[in-house]
Parts: structure tokens; C-alpha cells; sequence
């Protein structure tokens, strides 16, 4: 039928360009992710945020949950390991860090107490907690040490509570710290004035090349509970106190606040 002949037909005699429809599309879209190699697929998840994008990647399906869970992915501390040779589970903190490469995630298990006492990290990591809420995972630093966990390089602290006694929950020297709904909490003790949640000693600022931008120190935390202590941040450095935000609860006080070169 010609263009003109199709015109002079009625409206519902004319014919209708076929859709695709939208479950049709989907489902095309999702065989050709699929079509990628299991390398090039753990690749792109590697990009995603742990909580809760890669973790909703798991329920997808069997293969999608085998890729999301795999120990590049993540690396986890566990207090009770049911089989030593298992592949990315360590005893403690220490260990996974050690052992850990530089933009890989820590997944420190809910339940008991972490040991965490003057733990070095000098490659950038993210340490979250496994439980639902911070209160569920602790880390503990013991009496004398100076610090549970001394960051040297751009790190993300998420879902974790922090106790420590006579000495800062988190010590900051340089790169980027992010801390995001966390509990930063000093024993109380009659020597508490000697105690602060964050300490920052970033004195100078990093550069990689006069081609490239300079790598700022800075702090930034967000929904987090900070109790005890002389003061909620201390800093010998550069770094002064900007944006601060405070909601009070009636049991705590929740903090929004960044710390950056003025």
C-alpha cells in the first residue's frame, strides 16, 4: 500500500508501529550484562558502595550472589572462624588490614568486641560493621594505647562504635577520613580530660605531581554519635572545625561536621 492510499484509510485501519515492551527490554538488557565474564561483572561491582548497592546485587541470583560475596570484593573479620583456610576471613582487625589492598572493604562481624589498639592504615580502605545498627559492632582500644585506629591514607569508617579509654577513638595524620553513622565513644574515667573522639595531627598537604590536583587533608563526618572525652575533635594541625551541625536526642548528641583547611 502507498503513502498516499494508507492516508485516505481511516485512523483505525492505519497501521501502528510496533513497542517493544518494557518487560521485553528489561529482560534483553539483563542477558546481555549477563553475556560479560564473571572478572569483567565482579569489575563493574567493585564500583558500587557496599551497603547497601553491592549487597543488593547478591539477590539478583546465584551467580550475581557468588561474584558479590567473593573475598576481592570484600574481606571480612570474623571472632570465631568455623575454616581457617577459607579465602578473605581473618581472626581480627590487624590481620585484615595487613592483608587487605588498597581500595578494598573490611566487613568486621556484628556481635562481641573488636580489639583494636594503635592499628596503623596506610592505604585507603573502608571498614564498615556487619550489624544492623553501630551499637551491634564495637571496637575496643585498650588502656594505653594511644589511638584504636591511626589513618595515613583516605579511609570511610561506616556502621561502627569505637570505645576507647585515656587516648582518641580515631587518629587522623593524613588523607581523606570519612566517618558516617558511627558511635565514637571515651570511657568515662576521672583522667577523661586526657580523652577525645577524633584527633587530627594533618600538617601539611599531599602533592602527587604539577599536573595533578593536590590531595587534601580533611575530616568528614556525618549522623554520628560522639560521648565522652575532653572535647568532641581536637586538632594539632591545619585543619580547623567548619559546617558543624548538632541534633540533640534525649540520650546523645548527633553530629555533622567537617574539618578542612580554612
Amino acid at each position: 500500500m502507498e503513502v498516499g492510499e494508507e492516508l485516505k484509510q481511516p485512523k483505525w485501519k492505519r497501521s501502528v508501529p510496533k513497542r517493544i515492551s518494557s518487560s521485553k527490554s528489561s529482560s534483553s538488557l539483563s542477558c546481555l550484562i549477563n553475556n560479560l565474564d564473571d572478572g569483567c561483572l565482579m569489575h563493574i561491582f567493585s564500583f558500587l558502595s557496599p551497603i547497601p548497592d553491592r549487597y543488593n546485587t547478591a539477590l539478583v541470583c546465584h551467580r550475581w550472589l557468588f561474584l558479590a560475596c567473593h573475598p576481592r570484593l570484600w574481606l571480612r573479620v570474623e571472632q570465631s572462624i568455623k575454616d581457617p583456610l577459607e579465602p578473605g576471613v581473618f581472626p581480627s582487625i590487624e590481620t585484615a588490614v595487613a592483608a587487605a589492598r588498597p581500595g578494598d572493604t573490611i566487613l568486621i562481624s556484628a556481635g562481641g568486641r573488636h580489639l583494636a589498639s594503635d592499628i596503623q592504615i596506610k592505604k585507603p580502605l573502608c571498614l564498615i560493621g556487619g550489624g544492623e545498627l553501630p551499637d551491634e559492632t564495637t571496637l575496643i582500644c585498650s588502656r594505653g594505647a594511644d589511638s584504636a585506629l591511626e589513618f595515613l591514607s583516605t579511609c570511610k569508617l561506616a556502621n561502627l562504635t569505637v570505645k576507647a579509654e585515656l587516648g582518641s577513638c580515631l587518629l587522623h595524620r593524613s588523607g581523606r577520613l570519612t566517618i558516617d553513622g558511627c558511635v565514637l565513644q571515651c570511657e568515662t574515667n576521672p583522667l577523661d580530660f586526657l580523652s577525645v573522639p577524633i584527633v587530627s595531627t594533618a600538617s601539611a598537604q599531599t602533592v602527587l605531581s604539577s599536573s595533578v590536583k593536590c590531595l587534601k587533608d580533611g575530616v568528614s563526618v556525618s549522623r554520628t554519635r560522639i560521648e565522652g572525652g575532653a572535647k568532641a575533635v581536637s586538632t594539632s594541625g591545619y585543619l580547623t572545625l567548619q559546617r558543624v551541625r548538632v541534633i540533640y536526642a534525649r540520650t546523645s548528641l548527633v553530629f555533622w561536621f567537617d574539618m578542612e583547611q580554612q
